[in-house]
This record gives structure tokens, C-alpha cells and sequence, in this order.
């Protein structure tokens, strides 16, 4: 029964983010996945907390998404016995080791050796070995948010950006497809950059969670995520083991779903620019955070 309970609430957690991803014509495989993380040294944490490495892919037309750089980079918990969580944003120019490629910008990691090697990266950093990895496109994103509806989100910052097309104001702001992927993907006008946009990405997930909560009860909304899902997802789920997924997502708590951005410095290694993440910081919030999926020490 606890380990039925976990994937319910793993199922749960993804389609919370994956948002009933629509099909992506650009590329040949799916434009999501799911994989279990293999580990030889077990889980470093209790079973009833779970932890999810999700991922946004920077695959271009023609490239795979699961050996591409990652252009978002959130590691997920949630406790299984309260419906709280917690998400750590790392950015994705952090210079760390990869296991067996030395250093490099840790979003190199996917396309290095796939979900696998990224999930060994991000726990050198962090100190959570994330049980699965969970990878998106962003033009399945775009679709996820226009089949929803559009979600709106709390913006602690007005900006535009000079590479996209884009505007958003501070305060509440109701967002489609291509603007939601703007407010998570804009970086270049944000005070601090990188950091910015990781808390940016957050608050995106948030919103998600709380429209998925509040469309739970209307008819057919569930049947459409499991139908998109089935279609999207790669994974070996069967449209039943979905369907409680889409049915346990209500079961996430976005007033108790807290996040934090591992800080850190600019700087150059040689001639690209990169992010010196804050080491000591990343291993406090994954301290706190690892045992209940919960900040009790904030960031």
C-alpha cells in the first residue's frame, strides 16, 4: 500500500507540472517523460517524502529532448503524508562536476548523459539524490498552459525582455500558452538575472497546482489529462494508474508548496559566462528540506 501511494502522489506531482501537456508536431518522441532513477547506494531520505528532478528541455526541432541541455532545472519534494513541498531552483549556468565529464554548466548534464547524469549532478550539488526525473519540452509547456486555460501568476517583478516578445506587470497577471513560457523562460531585464527566473519558474508551478485544484470538479477534466497524458508521456503507466494520478494532484497543496533559489556569483571560465553557486546554502536548504519536504529554516 505505501509504495501504491507513492506513485499515486509521484503521478500526482507530474501532472501537476507537466499540465496536460498537448502534442508537439516538431519532434519525433514525446514531448515529456518520467524515469526512475537508478541508484546503487538507495534513497537518502524517509519513504514517505518523495523528491522529482523536473526538467525543461531545450530541445530544437529534431533534437531529443532527454539529450539536450536544460533550460530549467527544479528539484521537487513533496510529503506524502501531508501534501506539503518544497522546490529548489538551480540555475542552469551553476558550474559544477559532472560524474566522469569534470566541470561544466550543470544544465550540460542532460545532454552529457541524460536524465540519469543529470540527477547524479544535481545531487552533488544539492545533497538530495531525487528518486525520479521528470523532463518537459517547451513547446509542450506552451500547449499545457493553453489547454488549462491559462494560469495566472504573482509576479514580484514587472519586466519585458530584449530576446522575446513579452510583457509582464507586477502583481497578479493571467497568462496563455506563449506568455506563461515568457514569464518562466525571460531573464535578461531581471535584477538578478538567472536567480530571477528560477523564482519565476516556481511561481509557475504554483500556478499550475492552483488551477489544477480548482478545475478538479469539472466535467471532463480529468479524462482530458489522462488522454493527453497517455499521448505525451512516455512512460509505462497504464490510463488507469493516470487518471488516479490527475485525481491525486488535488491532493498537492499550492499554499503549502515553498520554494527556494540556490544563490550564487558571476563570473567567467574561459571567456563563458557561469554561475558560482552558493554550495554551503544548497546543502542547508537540502538539510532542512530532505526528511519532511518542508522549510522550516526559509532560504
Amino acid at each position: 500500500m505505501r509504495a501504491r501511494g507513492r506513485r499515486l502522489c509521484l503521478l500526482a506531482l507530474v501532472l501537476a507540472l507537466a499540465g496536460l501537456l498537448m502534442p508537439d508536431a516538431s519532434l519525433r518522441t514525446p514531448p515529456a517523460a518520467l524515469v526512475r532513477v537508478d541508484s546503487a547506494s538507495g534513497v537518502d531520505h524517509p519513504r514517505e517524502v518523495l523528491w522529482v528532478l523536473a526538467l525543461g528541455s531545450d530541445a530544437r526541432e529534431g533534437q531529443p529532448p532527454l539529450r539536450s541541455r536544460a533550460d530549467a532545472i527544479q528539484l521537487v519534494g513533496l510529503n506524502l503524508r501531508t501534501g506539503s513541498g518544497t522546490v529548489i531552483g538551480i540555475p542552469r549556468d551553476s558550474w559544477v562536476g559532472i560524474p566522469g565529464f569534470g566541470s561544466d554548466r550543470i544544465n550540460a548534464a542532460l545532454e552529457l548523459g541524460g536524465p540519469q547524469l543529470m540527477a547524479e549532478a544535481v545531487a552533488g550539488l544539492v545533497g538530495i539524490r531525487p528518486d525520479y526525473v521528470f523532463v518537459t519540452t517547451f513547446t509542450g509547456f506552451k500547449s499545457l498552459v493553453t489547454s488549462i486555460g491559462g494560469v495566472t501568476v504573482d509576479s514580484r517583478l514587472a519586466f519585458t525582455d530584449d530576446n522575446m516578445v513579452g510583457s509582464i506587470r507586477q502583481g497578479w497577471n493571467k497568462l496563455n500558452g506563449p506568455q506563461a513560457l515568457f514569464f518562466g523562460r525571460a531573464r535578461h531585464f531581471l535584477p538578478r538575472g538567472d536567480f530571477d527566473r528560477s523564482a519565476n519558474q516556481q511561481e509557475l508551478l504554483r500556478a499550475i497546482l492552483r488551477k489544477v485544484r480548482a478545475q478538479q470538479d469539472q466535467p471532463g477534466f480529468m479524462e482530458r489529462g489522462v488522454l493527453s497524458a497517455t499521448r505525451n508521456l512516455y512512460t509505462d503507466l497504464s490510463p488507469t494508474e493516470i487518471y488516479r494520478l490527475a485525481q491525486g494532484a488535488t491532493r498537492v497543496d499550492p499554499e503549502r508548496f515553498h520554494g527556494c533559489v540556490v544563490n550564487g556569483s558571476y563570473g567567467f571560465v574561459n571567456g563563458a559566462s557561469i554561475v558560482f553557486p552558493n554550495r554551503e546554502q544548497a546543502r542547508r536548504i537540502a538539510s532542512d528540506a530532505r526528511a519532511d519536504a518542508e522549510l522550516d529554516g526559509g532560504c
